[in-house]
């Protein structure tokens, strides 16, 4: 229902990316096909982790539950990206898109945090590696899981409230393809400026801080591999380091552009392709980046594969 000064709006239509209904069936295979390989990749991961006793370690601990995160954060934003594909009326009710929107917000904070711990943890083992299973400890990992969950459900509560106290009275078209912030708040009639210093400060808390802990953790870590260690191992951790730092900078660089860009630009179409690489192209490649070059994820697979042949042929 289409919004009028005196008529508060009910539902909201996502513009996501083409009208042109050639492309959306084309899109519509793109995207089922990255939510495909993204959802298999991580429950490989999350089964390997569950079923291999070597990789009962601190870093394959955050590993698996980073997994969980980014299963529950495609399925906030791309089931119904693929709805609105093959539908013409591309609309999401008033309490689903803050439902939507808390959801993304809490599990997109919280990722930030888990990269963070991903990086202090692997800081841990390379740079103090002789107290590591101290500092690590299992209660320890469980700690600052629950702590990333926490941070982020505070954080979709706080700013999915503020956002959808706001009166929507000018249009009821989000130009983006699932609820956001920002897109929305171009859509409030009243004075915005509370919520832009707000996002601004949670911007910092949740983005910009993460950042600064993961990138001054891996800071670390390559500097102490080129005091202490040998050649081969400094081309081992540069080459893993360069790969996880990739995400990390697309991951955060792109969040960073989408909410501290000025009010001015807010519902551009640049907004489309921040929020695709932060929602679903950062979440396709993360389980390849983390695991592909990783020794004992690939002895875990060679070890499951033996049982299941063994007890194929039992």
């Amino acid at each position: 229902m289409k919004s009028t000064n005196n008529t508060r709006i009910t539902e909201f239509v996502l513009v996501g990316f083409s009208d042109v209904l050639q492309i959306q069936y084309f899109l519509f295979i793109v995207f089922l096909c990255i939510l495909k390989i993204s959802l298999l990749t991580h429950m490989f991961r999350i089964i390997l982790y569950h079923f291999s006793p070597n990789l009962h370690t601190p870093m394959y601990f955050f590993l698996a539950n980073f997994s969980i995160l980014e299963i529950c954060y495609l399925s906030t934003v791309i089931p119904k990206l693929l709805v609105n594909l093959l539908s013409q009326k591309k609309t999401i009710t008033f309490y689903g898109c803050a439902a939507q929107m808390n959801c993304f917000l809490l599990l997109g904070s919280a990722e930030c945090y888990m990269l963070a711990a991903m990086a202090y943890d692997r800081y841990n083992a390379i740079c103090h590696p002789l107290v590591y299973n101290i500092i690590m400890k299992k209660i320890v990992c469980i700690r600052l899981v629950i702590g990333c969950w926490l941070i982020g459900a505070t954080i979709g509560v706080l700013q999915t409230t503020l956002i959808f106290s706001l009166p929507f009275c000018s249009s009821n078209k989000i130009n983006n393809f699932y609820c956001d912030n920002p897109p929305l708040m171009s859509l409030a009639c009243n004075n915005t400026e509370f919520n832009q210093i707000i996002m601004l400060v949670f911007t910092f808390i949740i983005i910009i801080g993460p950042f600064v802990l993961t990138v001054v953790s891996y800071g670390n870590i390559i500097w102490t591999i080129l005091k202490h260690h040998s050649a081969g191992m400094r081309k081992k951790v540069f080459s893993t380091c360069t790969s996880h730092l990739i995400v990390v900078f697309m991951f955060y660089g792109s969040a960073t552009s989408m909410y501290l860009r000025p009010k001015s630009s807010y519902g551009m179409d640049e907004e489309k392709s921040l929020s695709l690489i932060y929602t679903i192209i950062a979440p396709l490649m993360n389980p390849f980046i983390y695991t592909l070059r990783n020794s004992d994820i690939k002895n875990a697979v060679k070890k499951m594969k033996l049982y299941i042949e063994t007890k194929l042929h039992n």
